[in-house]
């Protein structure tokens, strides 16, 4: 815990530690063994060597469950993807077909899930980011095509890892304090946790007045949202009670409860009827088998946008695409690793460049697919939340994703409503956090705020963090203790100011 007037990581931590060093955190699920420490755990085998299963206090039964329920709690992107990717028509016209978006994005998701799960050997799935598809739907293709957008996507995705290769992003991962990265990991918790809220229709919009109620109109009236209760208190009292596999059982049973209440009350989708489902209808599928169509791998324009807009125009896209993507899956990762119990005292966690490398890999696949820019997901804290605690769990995600292009049908099972209930209760999980950042500093507690209230409000990681960076980097620098931020940080602050205020700049530029 950082303490008043001194550096965020003390002198003797600032070392990296050796791998069997990091400590166990509390998770809802107790040790096989009973240790808070994982040196004195010897592997079985060289599999379990390899990827550390048992000297991070995990089971090769909680990987896989672990994994499963990641895959379960996220599995609605094969269907959302194409959804905000599929018929939005470029400036040309042209569309992108959903049915090859759909392929794609269960084969990007699968393949840089499992190399993630090899290389960086973390329970961390990966998948197209949600926040970049929306803006290249909404803001990229009205001005350029679908390949030359998925080309600023892979220039995008190379810059990351470089920035990840030669160490800049490790460095700018270390400046950040302590206190920062565990408000972070707060924050996260209360975005998601506010994200199945608002996907089980718990939350809503509002006509007029506040801009969120509870159900409608102030009042629970939908059996999804009924359902999506019944999930929530099943899981939490499993998980209270710790028993094995208590959340993967909590969906399960909850959707076999929701598939007996659509085959009574035939609901339909939400944009039909406001009291029906979200997203997906549980229903059994009449067929199981799918083939996919990977007639959209390799339609990209690297350079294309650059001659149809301009080098500065194209450059700041590129620009909102690195910002978005970078501290986004920095902070999700910063989280999960926290909550996972893999991370070292000064925040970072095992195989941090591997980690960094292969999530911006990601983006260039995303690109080159035109999934757009595949990151980690913050939904592999439900997976956390079961036990896992390697990269074991993301091998099990990326074939269920793999397999998931032929079973598409199959994806539609679990509604969205039981998912959220899982995001909600691993949410609860990772507030647990707070009580690492001492409010009594103002000069901590406000930025840490910040940080923690602006995702969920914004609906994103990276405004949070970018709002943490410069109140941070603000409120200590004219405090009194400019000698304790780090020059990073002012340099991150600059770019994130930028950044917030790109919108005036491109219509400068485009005027």
């Amino acid at each position: 815990m950082e303490s008043l007037g001194t550096n965020p990581t003390p002198p003797d931590q600032k070392a990296e530690p050796p791998a069997d060093t990091f400590a166990v955190a509390n998770v809802p699920n107790p040790l096989p063994t009973g240790a808070t420490t994982t040196t004195d755990a010897e592997p079985k085998n060289r599999f379990d060597r390899f990827f550390e299963i048992t000297r991070r206090g995990s089971t090769l039964g909680r990987e896989f469950r672990g994994g499963i329920v990641t895959f379960v709690t996220m599995a609605y992107i094969v269907i959302l993807n194409p959804l905000i990717l599929g018929n939005v028509p470029d400036v040309d016209g042209n569309v992108l077909n959903p049915a090859m978006v759909g392929a794609a994005t269960g084969l990007t998701a699968g393949v840089m899930t499992i190399l993630f799960g090899v290389f960086a050997r973390l329970p961390f799935a990966i998948a197209a980011g949600l926040g970049i598809n929306s803006f290249l739907a909404v803001s990229v293709v009205g001005q350029v095509t679908w390949p030359e957008a998925m080309g600023l996507v892979v220039i995008n995705g190379i810059i990351i890892v470089l920035l990840g290769a030669t160490g800049a992003r490790t460095a700018i991962f270390k400046a950040v304090p302590q206190a920062l990265k565990a408000a972070i990991t707060v924050g996260i918790g209360l975005f998601i946790a506010f994200i199945g809220f608002v996907d089980s229709g718990f939350v809503n919009r509002t006509p007029g007045g506040p801009p969120v109620q509870l159900g409608d109109a102030g009042s629970i009236t939908s059996v999804p949202t009924l359902i999506f209760l019944l999930g929530l208190v099943l899981i939490g009292v499993l998980v209270a009670r710790r028993v094995p596999g208590g959340i993967l059982i909590g969906i399960v049973a909850t959707t076999i409860v929701a598939i007996i209440a659509q085959a009574i009350l035939n609901l339909g989708p939400s944009f039909e009827d406001p009291n029906g489902w979200h997203m997906t209808i549980p229903e059994l599928p009449s067929s199981w088998v799918t083939i996919p169509d990977f007639g959209l791998v390799g339609q990209f324009d690297l350079f294309g946008a650059f001659g149809r807009i301009g080098a500065l125009s194209a450059t700041m896209l590129i620009f909102t695409l690195v910002f978005s993507n970078f501290f986004d899956a920095m902070g999700t990762m910063t989280g999960l690793a926290k909550n996972a119990g893999l991370a070292y005292k000064d925040g970072t966690f095992p195989r941090l460049r591997s980690a960094f490398v292969v999530e911006g890999l990601g983006a260039v696949a995303g690109g080159a697919t035109s999934t757009s820019s595949n990151t980690v997901y913050v939904d592999s804290a439900s997976g956390i939340g079961e036990g896992a605690r390697s990269g074991v769990a993301s091998l099990v995600v990326g074939v269920l994703f793999l397999l998931s292009m032929f079973l598409t049908p199959l994806t539609l099972v679990v509604p969205i409503e039981v998912g959220s209930a899982a995001l909600v209760v691993v949410g609860a999980m990772m507030m647990g956090q707070i009580k690492e950042i001492k409010f009594s500093n103002f000069a901590v507690a406000l930025p840490a705020f910040l940080t923690i209230v602006t995702m969920p409000l914004t609906y994103s990681i990276a405004n949070g963090i970018g709002v943490g960076f410069i109140s941070w980097t603000l409120v200590n620098a004219f405090s009194g203790r400019a000698n304790k931020v780090h020059w990073l940080m002012w340099v991150v602050s600059a770019g994130f100011a930028l950044y917030f205020v790109r919108g005036p700049i491109e219509a400068l530029m485009a005027g």
